[in-house]
Order: structure tokens, then sequence, then C-alpha cells
């Protein structure tokens, strides 16, 4: 198993252990776009999601881009009655475009 598979493993498990039937904001990043998704593992459902393949952010890359990924995902989560939820880096460190959406989500309101 190479290490960045560990990582993510790492990662899920402790995830899974606090999370508390709450769903999971899980944020992917490509070299080129960051995907954004809230999802329910109880159900097995995808509830929201946001990428900078929206027509509205195609214009933005980099840390805007993932800034206006992080309040689409949001306003996504409210329209959906979601409030509360953990976030999951996957195998990304916590830092840059990574760290954009997480605090642009909680600038829109979402609490993790």
């Amino acid at each position: 198993m190479s290490s960045i598979n560990r990582r993510k493993q790492r990662v899920r498990s402790a995830l899974k252990r606090r999370a508390g039937g709450k769903p999971r904001l899980s944020v992917f990043r490509s070299n080129n776009h960051m995907y954004a998704q809230i999802i329910d593992d109880v159900n097995g459902v995808t509830l929201a999601s946001a990428s900078t393949l929206n027509s509205e952010v195609k214009a933005k890359s980099g840390i805007e881009g993932a800034t206006f990924v992080g309040q689409l995902i949001a306003k996504a989560a409210k329209a959906a009655k979601v409030t509360t939820v953990v976030f999951d880096r996957g195998d990304c460190l916590y830092h840059g475009r990574v760290k954009a959406v997480a605090d642009a989500a909680r600038a829109e309101g979402l609490v993790f």
C-alpha cells in the first residue's frame, strides 16, 4: 500500500470515529480543479456538491477558485438543510487550496 493510500485511510478512520452520524465534507484537489462534496455515509448518498468545473467558477483558479467552491458548497449545504459536517481532507495536507475551501465554507456558516 502506498503512503498516499495509508494517509487517506488514516484520515478517514479518524473521521469515522468522531463523526457521530454527521455528514462528511470531502475535498479533492487535482492539479487543475477543486471538488467538494457533502456525503451522508449512513445512507450512502451525496447531499451537495460543488467544483471549479461549474460555469460560474470556471474563470477562477487557484486559491480564488477554491474560495468560491467553499462558498458554493456552504450554500448548497444550507439548501440541503445541513449545518454541521466533518471535514475530510483526504490525502491532501490542510494547506493552500484545501484550507481556502474550509475557511470559505466556515465563513458562510457551515460548522466543522
